[in-house]
């Protein structure tokens, strides 16, 4: 279902990408991967992001997640253009504004799931306590908390993936980015883990893009977006349409 607390008012957007193109040289020439997508993301909205292989998704959301830097647009957040600041300013607002998670989860596999929770928050300069203790939270809102001691190698595949979003949003980022955040994952499984996924969302407040080739997982999300040859063909949408802002 969407976000009863989601409100299509005016509110400047958290995240917004404007006419980004990207191309790619290859053997025979260049490949065109993003062709002047345009996208809003607006406080509170969980957004899917779906398409064909090949259609530009990673690519639109490396560069709004500003790991990569586009041929040509703006990438504004919180209002701010973000592609014009140095790599240091941009590392540090990516840092305290976005999270990101991706098809394979990146867990440290040495570490518990309660230290892969916490260390990126001590890292932010957060104390040990106050970080183990953030942790022991959000992997109790996902169903973890039996396996707070437990290394990646003794969890499943959709509890790993639980610990990375919980990572993810450890620092409290205004977004989160998902690159095919189940797409490892069983029917079943991709299923409880995007459930995890919306129970975050709307209980800490943020917003979330995510891509995904699983078209049920779309209907708990308030928009979704279609995505072909590296442009935003469609739009379907829970909430009133909007004008895209002007900057």
């Amino acid at each position: 279902m969407p976000n009863p607390n989601y409100n299509p008012d005016t509110r400047r957007p958290i995240l917004s990408v404007r006419n980004l193109h990207r191309t790619y040289k290859s053997g025979e020439g260049t490949l065109t991967v993003l062709n002047g997508a345009d996208i809003d993301i607006f406080p509170g909205e969980m957004i899917g992001l779906v398409g064909p292989s090949g259609s530009g998704k990673s690519t639109l959301l490396h560069a709004a997640g500003l790991l990569e830097k586009p041929d040509a647009g703006q990438v504004y957040i919180n209002g701010r253009e973000c592609l014009k600041l140095s790599d240091n300013e941009r590392t540090s607002i990516r840092r305290q504004s976005i999270g990101m998670v991706y098809q394979f989860h990146h867990l440290l596999r040495e570490f518990t799931a309660l230290d892969n929770v916490a260390i990126p928050q001590m890292i932010a300069g957060k104390s040990q306590a106050a970080a183990r203790a953030e942790a022991k939270r959000l992997l109790t809102i996902v169903g973890l908390e039996h396996r707070l001691d437990h290394t990646p190698s003794q969890m499943s595949g959709g509890e790993q993936q639980r610990v990375a979003i919980s990572r993810a949003i450890a620092n409290r980022p205004q977004v989160l980015l998902g690159d095919e955040p189940t797409g490892n994952l069983d029917p079943a499984t991709s299923t409880r883990v995007f459930q995890s996924l919306l129970t975050l969302t709307r209980q800490e407040g943020f917003s979330a893009l995510v891509a995904t080739h699983n078209m049920e997982l779309t209907q708990f999300m308030d928009r979704v977006l279609t995505v072909r040859d590296g442009m935003i063909v469609s739009v379907s949408s829970k909430t009133a349409p909007r004008a895209p802002i002007t900057y």
